[in-house]
């Protein structure tokens, strides 16, 4: 069975959770603190995360942020709020998805299968894509360039993987909207941009020559050199 934790400091909304949850044969750990769901997340014992953005003391954006420190765990954010740079800025501390309060028991379900089947479909295919110097791993969610490695969450490495095993093609944002999110959404498709830009980030500050592989073309989309 599997396991999912639930973060939010309101009880009527871990129980909702549990509710929705429990009948689709899921396993729920509710914590009502930041700090509690992070001691949990470092005992590896979870598949996924349902976390809250509004929460006191330590709000959403910091615990996926220390999420991302300790796992690659998926991550759902649950939010009231329908801010694009709200949404924007919990994708770029790491969220795989977010779901915007209200919800559905269907559209609940539906993404946390989404994002469970993209994780079990990886671990049944080979763990590693070599292409030149860079070595794509899918059993730690990484990307490997000579000595140097980075830690990708879901999002990014299904990104990434459409492009470097797809060398010099061209995906437009839809297209890599689909390769992440394989379920029918309503997600922004300004969403990759971000993804992007955290990505180019992250392999920036790890030495990676990225300006010489991951391309921007213009008015169309992305593609890996």
């Amino acid at each position: 069975m599997q396991k999912i934790l639930l973060i939010d400091d309101e009880k009527r909304m871990l129980d909702l959770l549990e509710l929705f949850l429990e009948p689709h044969g899921f396993s729920c750990i509710k914590v009502d603190t930041g700090e509690k769901g992070l001691e949990i997340v470092k005992d590896g014992i979870v598949d996924l995360v349902l976390l809250d953005v509004m929460m006191p003391d330590l709000d959403g954006w910091a615990v996926c942020k220390k999420i991302r420190e300790l796992s690659t765990v998926p991550v759902i954010m649950l939010t009231a709020r329908t801010d694009k740079e709200d949404i924007v800025k919990g994708l770029e501390f790491g969220a795989d998805d977010y779901i915007t309060k209200p919800f559905d028991e269907r559209e609940l379900v539906a993404r946390v299968n989404a994002l469970l089947r993209r994780t079990s479909n990886d671990d049944e295919e080979n763990s590693h894509t070599v292409h030149g110097d860079f070595i794509l791993n899918r059993d730690a969610y990484s990307l490997q360039y000579k000595n140097a490695e980075v830690q990708l969450t879901l999002k990014e490495f299904y990104i990434i993987e459409a492009l470097i095993t797809h060398p010099k093609r061209t995906f437009t944002r839809e297209q890599l909207l689909r390769t992440a999110w394989d379920y029918n959404t309503f997600t922004d498709i300004r969403t990759v941009d971000s993804h992007i830009r955290n990505l180019r980030e992250k392999l920036r500050v790890a030495g990676f020559p990225i300006h010489e592989f991951l391309l921007t073309v213009w008015g169309i989309g992305y593609k890996w050199n």
